[in-house]
């Protein structure tokens, strides 16, 4: 079990919420050092609110400058067609079912948003 890793899965696509809560604190655990590790999974209609939108790309790449790590759920880029975009922000698109599941069955520490 990685408990200095933390993996926030974000699953809702409200700019606020995004902004104020899952980019402001994985931004802010990485500069602070709470976690060695900051993951942020983009899942669902997230995938396209990254892609599109301008301020929270912005934040994004402030985040990643940071050390958060960005991955997408390669089949919801793939269905929203913002794959490319993605990639081109330099998130990495993989297929994202197993590997949750592997991290739920080893408990490690996730936020769901």
């Amino acid at each position: 079990m990685a408990k200095d890793t933390l993996n926030i899965l974000w699953t809702n696509a409200d700019p606020v919420t995004s902004e104020l809560m899952v980019l402001m604190y994985a931004k802010a655990s990485a500069m602070r050092g709470w976690w060695k590790r900051v993951r942020v999974i983009v899942w669902g209609a997230t995938a396209k609110l990254v892609a599109e939108n301008e301020t929270i790309r912005d934040l994004v790449r402030e985040a990643q400058r940071e050390g958060v790590e960005f991955s997408a759920c390669e089949a919801c880029a793939d269905r929203l067609g913002v794959k490319k975009a993605l990639q081109d922000l330099d998130v990495e698109v993989i297929l994202w079912g197993y590997p949750l599941t592997e991290l739920l069955r080893d408990e490690e520490t996730l936020i769901t948003v």
